[in-house]
C-alpha cells in the first residue's frame, strides 16, 4: 500500500511539473506568435509576413533583431529559388526570341537581387553588438541594399510588358516574382521598424 502510494506521488509530481513545463512552452510560443502578429502589422502584406514567421517563433521568440534576421533569411530564400526557376527556363527550348530575351533580363536581375539580400545578411551578422552610429550604419547598408533587390525583383516583371509576352511564362515568372518582392517588402519593412 505505502508503495503503491508513493508511486501515485511520484506520478503525480512529475505530471504537475510536466504540465508547468508545458504551459511556460505555451506561454513563450503564444509570446512569440504575438509579437510576430503585431510586428507584421507595420508590413504591406501582414498575412504572408505571419505565415513566412510563424515557422520560425521559437527562435525568433520576441526578439526584434531575430525576427528581422529571419524575415531577410526568409525573403533571401525565396529569392534564391526564383533564381534557379529562372535559370531552368533559360535552357528551355523553343521560347520565342522576346519571350529568350526577357528571361535572360529576369535572370540577371533575380541574380542582383539575390547579391544585394547576401550583401544585407553579411551585414546584420557583422554588426554584432554595435550602437550609436555604428549600428545606424550598418542598418542604412540593410536598407539601401534591400530596397536595390526591390528594385531588381519589380524590374524583371516589366521586362515582360505588352500582349506579345502574355503566356504561361509570364504567368509564372510573375507569380514568382510577387512572391518574392512581397516577403522583401515586409523584411525591408520590419528593418525599417526595428532599425531605429
Amino acid at each position: 500500500m505505502a508503495k503503491s502510494s508513493l508511486v501515485w506521488l511520484l506520478l503525480s509530481a512529475l505530471y504537475i511539473a510536466s504540465t508547468a513545463n508545458s504551459a511556460s512552452t505555451t506561454r513563450s510560443s503564444s509570446g512569440a506568435a504575438n509579437f510576430i502578429k503585431v510586428s507584421c502589422g507595420a508590413t504591406a502584406y501582414p498575412a504572408l509576413c505571419v505565415q513566412s514567421l510563424s515557422l520560425y517563433a521559437s527562435s525568433i521568440n520576441q526578439s526584434p533583431r531575430q525576427l528581422i534576421q529571419t524575415a531577410l533569411a526568409v525573403s533571401l530564400d525565396k529569392a534564391q529559388s526564383t533564381k534557379t526557376f529562372v535559370y531552368k527556363l533559360t535552357k528551355f527550348k523553343g521560347i520565342k526570341p522576346r519571350e529568350k530575351a526577357a528571361i535572360k533580363d529576369c535572370f540577371e536581375e533575380i541574380d542582383d537581387s539575390v547579391d544585394m539580400l547576401v550583401e544585407s545578411v553579411k551585414e546584420l551578422k557583422n554588426m554584432g553588438s554595435s550602437k550609436g552610429q555604428d549600428y545606424q550604419w550598418h542598418i542604412s547598408n540593410v536598407q539601401t541594399w534591400m530596397s536595390a533587390a526591390l528594385t531588381d525583383e519589380n524590374t524583371c516583371v516589366d521586362g515582360f510588358s505588352g500582349k506579345a509576352l502574355d503566356g504561361r511564362i509570364k504567368n509564372s515568372i510573375k507569380a514568382r516574382f510577387d512572391h518574392v518582392e512581397r516577403v522583401t517588402s515586409n523584411a525591408l519593412a520590419l528593418i525599417n521598424k526595428y532599425g531605429y
